[in-house]
């Protein structure tokens, strides 16, 4: 069983991620988020925003709308610009894009090949055949990306609007807004986090590749000078890695990857992905930062950092006729700003933190406080995820359900912590199972109250990652608690 099916199963059985519409059969691309997911997503777009606007002074939030003017999309170049290459089977009918029929080749693709719709992708002996069925394939075919939609009540009378296929340009056509009601001059950039749209061909591999996604972006405007350009590309790409590796991802499991010149969205001079090593829960791969065309399918896009240059204001600019320049008071020049990117996806870094903290021990039992057997293994599964990601900080429980005094205790602490964080209260099973249960899913402390706790009024305080056991006063377990979980 590999990663994406382990994930897939444990995210489905505690609550991160369900297939979207379910009884109806589903709907493929489209996922929805439990009880424990949008609190993952929550506490990411909460460390994102903290990390990008809270402590940049230089840095503004917006939140455009969904739909927009499909003007828009003209001026961006995406109606002309955004799409794929896609080839169907002839014999089972199976549609597929064409750059995943050049990672099932033996050799590496050429960037060039999979960005010409013209081209074949063929294998090492000069044939092209389905991956699925080994049938003939048909000629690649441009396959739009945008997602349509109509407006209006009167049919043949509806107006054809897109659902935003990236939330960047609602950020560009409020650039002069911005710029004229606040203080902030270049450089400067907006941050946004929202949902958008995408008619992919061939959604996958769990949330990685959806139809519905939802982004974390900052479009940063600087002048127009290759070394602004440099500066901000480097500072950019430091703070991203930086923040990834705050929150918990090993440094050997992220790399950048630049972009190869005739690979470029059309819009880049310069672009670079952050991407992570998907892991092998059997240990049998061993993880590396070097560019080794072997590990290429290991290493997935997490972000993209681009240099956008001056093509969105200056399009914007020619195709709503609006002065989008800038006008700097100290130099007095005027300019179109560039543009430095980064572009990040909601959806794949929960997946990917998931990833990274999904951890198979073996443990004794007696460790585990599940069996009175001493001595036998089992195995814990624990998401040993950063505990300002994690859904929940604290598992409150008494030590047995049906004593009242415990219960009254132990919900009364629970009621108390929940003020500072989200915590839950379990009561079913034994102990030893309500540890397991909340390893599962990542809670970073549990506090049990037992009949000393009537006593002392102190409780026991475990570790999910070590599983040690302390004993804290009641009126000290909020700052231990804080103390702990912000170290």
């Amino acid at each position: 069983m590999d990663i994406f099916e382990k994930i897939g199963g444990l995210a489905k059985r505690r609550g991160f991620i369900y297939p979207g519409s379910e009884i109806y059969g589903g709907l493929a691309g489209t996922w929805d988020y439990g009880p424990l997911g949008v609190e993952l997503k929550r506490n990411l777009k909460e460390q994102f925003w903290k990390s990008m606007a809270q402590e940049h002074e230089n840095v503004v939030g917006l939140d455009a709308a969904i739909m927009m003017n499909p003007k828009v999309w003209e001026a961006s170049g995406h109606l002309d610009a955004f799409s794929d290459p896609l080839v169907e089977c002839k014999k089972c009918h199976k549609r597929f894009r064409l750059d995943e029929i050049a990672n099932k080749k033996s050799e590496a693709p050429n960037p060039k090949q999979i960005r010409n719709p013209k081209s074949k992708i063929q294998n090492k002996e000069g044939e092209t055949h389905c991956p699925e069925c080994k049938g003939e394939l048909t000629e690649p075919k441009q396959f739009n990306l945008m997602v349509e939609a109509f407006l209006g009540v009167i049919e043949g009378e509806k107006q054809k609007v897109y659902l935003r296929g990236e939330i960047t340009q609602g950020v560009h056509v409020n650039f002069k807004q911005v710029l004229n009601s606040t203080r902030v001059k270049i450089p400067f950039g907006i941050a946004q986090i929202g949902k958008a749209f995408r008619n992919e061909i061939t959604p996958g591999g769990l949330t990685y590749r959806s139809r519905e996604f939802e982004q974390m972006e900052l479009q940063f405007y600087i002048a127009p000078k290759d070394e602004e350009g440099n500066k901000w590309m480097e500072y950019w790409k430091a703070k991203r890695k930086e923040w990834y590796v705050m929150l918990g991802m090993k440094e050997e499991s992220i790399r950048f990857r630049e972009h190869a010149p005739d690979e470029r969205a059309h819009y880049a001079r310069e672009a670079y992905d952050i991407e992570y090593h998907i892991p092998d829960v059997n240990g049998s791969d061993k993880l590396t930062t070097s560019d080794s065309a072997e590990l290429t399918t290991n290493w997935k896009e997490m972000e993209g950092i681009h240099h956008r240059g001056d093509w969105d204001l200056s399009r914007h600019q020619k195709f709503s006729t609006k002065d989008l320049t800038y006008f700097d008071e100290e130099t007095k020049e005027r300019f179109i700003p560039w543009v430095i990117e980064t572009s990040g996806g909601v959806d794949r870094a929960a997946l990917f933190f998931l990833m990274e903290a999904y951890t198979e021990e073996k443990i004794s039992n007696d460790k585990l406080q599940i069996s009175k057997e001493e001595g036998k293994e089992e195995t814990r599964i624990v998401l040993k995820l950063h505990p300002k990601l994690a859904p929940y900080k604290v598992a409150v429980f008494p030590l047995l359900a049906n004593k009242s005094e415990l219960v009254e205790k132990a919900q009364s602490i629970h009621d108390m912590l929940k003020k500072l964080w989200m915590v839950t209260f379990d009561a079913r099973g034994n102990i030893g199972k309500r540890y397991r249960s909340q390893d599962e899913i990542g809670t970073p402390f549990c506090v049990t109250v037992d009949f000393d706790t009537l006593e002392d009024d102190s409780v026991t305080v475990r570790d999910r990652d070590t599983m040690k056991q302390e004993r804290v006063k009641i009126n000290d377990l909020g700052d231990y608690l804080k103390n702990k979980l912000n170290s």
